[in-house]
């Protein structure tokens, strides 16, 4: 399996990276994983950008320092402060109607696994009124992963994110901009690897979610930059 670390040098050309991952993948028909601490940001998803209260949203995650991002995957806003760990898998389908549950039952299985591996003992399922609310999650002292799914023509990327520290500065940024958008949130939903009592060291973090995916496979890494 071809693996990417590492990020860019600003988050909306890691993003692109991404996509370019996906269209390689569509075109060569071979998987690849990505697994990388994105820059500060807020990422917005569609549903926001529709929301009437999504311009005051955007100047909040600006004046608290957080750079804006809206993307094609996912739901409600989240936000990465720099230890968060972000995950792509992107996958060759032949039909683009079928095997979403599956991807999801096995991207939720393996950070489960990777978590377990890290001293975190995650379920699947969130509190109430958690951040970009969904119906795959993990959560353990809070919701620590969500999932998300874009399937294209040729290819399908699960998308994950894992919250290792920093809790308590993402339910604070995150209070005001869900308020604007009119999403109920609970700021003490916010759960982290480190308020699970995990190890809470990123690079130990991505390390765990790529051997949760390689397995005894043979993976092929590329470096992007020198982060992650």
């Amino acid at each position: 399996m071809r693996v990417l670390r590492g990020r860019c040098s600003d988050h909306e050309a890691d993003h692109e990276r991404t996509r370019e991952m996906a269209d390689a993948v569509a075109d060569e028909r071979a998987p690849a994983l990505r697994v990388w601490r994105p820059h500060r940001q807020i990422a917005f998803g569609r549903r926001d950008a529709r929301s009437d209260g999504y311009d005051r949203a955007r100047e909040i995650a600006r004046e608290s320092g957080y750079p804006v991002l809206e993307r094609a995957v996912g739901g409600r806003a989240v936000a990465y402060t720099g230890t968060t760990v972000a995950v792509a898998h992107a996958v060759p389908v032949e039909d683009h109607r079928t095997g979403i549950a599956a991807r999801y039952d096995d991207a939720s299985d393996r950070l489960q696994s990777a978590l377990d591996r890290l001293g975190v003992d995650a379920t699947p399922g969130e509190p109430p009124n958690a951040f970009c609310p969904g119906s795959h999650s993990l959560q353990a002292d809070g919701k620590l992963v969500g999932l998300a799914q874009r399937v294209r023509q040729r290819v399908a990327v699960v998308a994950a994110v894992v919250i290792v520290t920093d809790h308590d500065a993402i339910a604070a940024v995150l209070d005001p901009i869900y308020d604007v958008l009119g999403v109920p949130f609970d700021p003490d939903s916010v759960g982290s690897v480190d308020r699970a009592g995990g190890t809470a060291d990123p690079t130990i973090v991505v390390d765990a979610v790529v051997d949760a995916y390689v397995g005894d496979g043979v993976a092929t890494v590329e470096r992007i930059g020198t982060d992650g």
